[in-house]
């Protein structure tokens, strides 16, 4: 098979006009893109249907759904007028199949012309915002509807989850963001239903209460299990505590995210994720630049694999850039939980692109960040969201839409000599280049803060702690085994929450009571105090600890100084200062649970 390529440019603003005529069998075509297609994964795609036809005119043609792009017969060999350098058709027509077709022929030699003509002054990108919404669990309980109306008065978007409409929309409002569903039930907690969601206050706990029931007026709710005695009521224990944690945390991981980011591509717990990369250079404008992506097994930052972006860049045939990019992604990746991309790579020196595309079309807008290299340094590279760069045919998109993190299907890697709006790249030099990435992460940036703030129950590891004298302790770690192994059951549930890789943090109350918010507090680690807290007070910490960047990772207790023999009360003309709880937070300590039996310590008091 023999073609010609003609490409005609005239300044300043060239159009291209592009004249491809083939001769020869079918066959002769297939053997020929077979030959030049060198990246590996192309070769384990095979060319379906009719890849390229010759019809009964002797023309050659590509069909995509109605479009056809006809390819007339000459005799020649294929060739660039610009620099007389040889351009490889094969190679052409292989990239447009590997990323799902090219654009109708129209739309296609359009995009070509504006990429040659793309010489427009800079535009300044819109910045791309981003909001959360607070999940509250348990919001018609004792200290979930004090985390909803506090969180309302913040001016937060609070979306809760209730087993009860009726009882939450009479508690928390008719006009409340409402899931109605069961955390012991993972069928009524539907993925969709916690999109958006960025952190998680759970308040939900199993029932208990009194065997022999309540006053009217609630008053050993108000005071506590501890003077009399108790009993569950409705599901048990492990249902609520473990397995409703398990169905909860599945449900929100991914909105939620991980406090160690989302791998993307690369090595992690000892199995590499790979993408399905694809060469896409300036052949598609008819210049001659190469360039692949390979897995090097062994040439990795400590003997691990890594992949590596190499090639050779050419200004031949106004040519100048190579990338490798992504086949659309089946299922669009949800990174709406972090707030940008970290590469780790070994620079060259040189600066590079990365460009993640939002929309399954060919030919749109790449949301666009520039990044420099250290020469034969391994290096962290983070390219935040609130960065990237609207572009379309090399030039900003002054009003395109905002960059949707939920909804990434493609990602791109490019070295070009061209920056954006008629900016050259500085590093540009032609020649071979290699690029070694060893991996691809979603990142939350710092300081990282709790997503997921649960509140537990203090007492969890004691039921079974030697040396312990039950008469002193409240009564669920006295009955623990008579109450279904509430404590046992509430522990497993932190386990499954510290083990998730959430950002967390856990507030253990000693009793709770209906008392106002206002007293002196004690925080202490290592499950080992006894007393009572009010449920504001708790529902205020709960707030407090989304925010601070001293409660992440911590499990803590904490009570008032107030003892049960006397209650607390506010005088409202006089209310007690605020907290800043951040003042106690930062006397946490990682690691400590009081499953480590760890010597006993003076709480910490502020």
């Amino acid at each position: 098979m023999e073609c010609c390529f003609s490409a005609k440019l005239s300044p300043p603003y060239p159009s291209f006009i592009l004249n491809l005529q083939l001769q020869g069998s079918s066959s002769h075509v297939h053997t020929r893109l077979s030959r030049h297609s060198r990246h590996p994964r192309l070769l384990s795609h095979p060319l379906p249907k009719p890849f390229l036809q010759v019809d009964e005119t002797q023309t050659l043609r590509y069909q995509e759904n109605s479009a056809v792009f006809a390819l007339k017969a000459y005799k020649g060999q294929v060739v660039a007028e610009a620099r007389k350098q040889g351009w490889d058709l094969g190679r052409f027509v292989k990239t447009l199949y590997f990323f799902n077709g090219p654009p109708s022929p129209a739309k296609f030699f359009e995009f070509l012309a504006a990429k040659l003509s793309s010489t427009s002054p800079s535009e300044t990108a819109k910045p791309m915002g981003s909001s959360g919404i607070v999940l509250v669990v348990g919001a018609t309980g004792g200290v979930g509807k004090r985390v909803v109306d506090i969180l309302q008065k913040n001016g937060s978007q609070v979306r809760v989850l209730v087993r009860n409409e009726e009882k939450a929309r009479k508690l928390l409002g008719s006009d409340i963001d409402m899931i109605v569903g069961d955390i012991t039930k993972q069928n009524t907690l539907v993925p969709d239903y916690f999109k958006g969601v960025r952190k998680v206050i759970n308040a939900a706990s199993v029932i208990v209460g009194p065997k022999e029931g309540d006053t009217p007026d609630r008053a050993k709710y108000s005071q506590g299990i501890k003077f009399f005695e108790p009993e569950i009521k409705g599901d048990p224990p492990e249902m609520v505590e473990y397995i409703g944690m398990k169905n909860l945390i599945n449900a929100v991981k991914e909105s939620v995210g991980l406090e160690n980011g989302k791998l993307l591509f690369g090595c992690e717990d000892n199995s590499f994720k790979d993408l399905p990369w694809g060469a896409l250079d300036d052949v598609v404008m008819g210049g001659v630049s190469e360039s692949t992506f390979q897995i090097d097994t062994t040439g990795g930052e400590n003997g691990g694999p890594t992949g590596i972006f190499k090639g050779v860049v050419s200004t031949a045939n106004n040519g100048g850039f190579t990338s490798v990019r992504t086949r659309n992604f089946a299922v669009p990746e949800d990174l709406s939980a972090y707030d940008g991309l970290e590469l780790r790579l070994k620079g060259d020196g040189r600066r590079y692109k990365l460009i993640i595309r939002i929309s399954r079309d060919w030919d749109t807008i790449g949301y666009t960040a520039s990044f420099d290299t250290v020469a034969g340094q391994w290096q962290s590279i983070r390219l935040p969201f609130s960065t990237l760069r609207p572009i379309f045919r090399a030039r900003t998109v002054a009003d395109a839409p905002p960059f949707d993190p939920s909804n990434i299907i493609s990602l791109q890697l490019m070295f070009s000599k061209f920056e954006y709006d008629g900016k050259l790249n500085p590093t540009f030099v032609e020649g071979p280049f290699q690029f070694p990435v060893s991996s691809i992460k979603a990142y939350i940036k710092d300081p990282i803060t709790p997503r997921f703030v649960h509140v537990g129950s203090a007492g969890v590891t004691r039921p079974d702690r030697p040396g312990l004298d039950l008469s002193k302790q409240p009564p669920a770690v006295r009955l623990n085994k008579e109450l279904d192994f509430i404590l046992t059951f509430k522990l497993k549930g932190e386990d499954l929450i510290r083990e998730s890789g959430i950002p967390y943090a856990i507030v253990r109350p000693c009793a709770l009571t209906e008392e106002p918010a206002g007293a002196d507090l004690i925080f202490d680690q290592g499950d080992n105090i006894t007393g009572k807290i009010s449920r504001e007070e708790i529902a205020r910490i709960c707030v407090a600890a989304l925010e601070s960047p001293f409660a992440l990772d911590k499990t803590f207790e904490v009570k008032s100084v107030v003892p049960f023999s006397e209650p607390f009360t506010v005088d409202p003309k006089n209310p007690p200062p605020e907290k800043d709880y951040n003042e106690y937070f930062k006397n946490l300590k990682d690691g400590i649970t009081g499953k480590e039996y760890l010597e006993q310590r003076c709480p910490v008091s502020v």
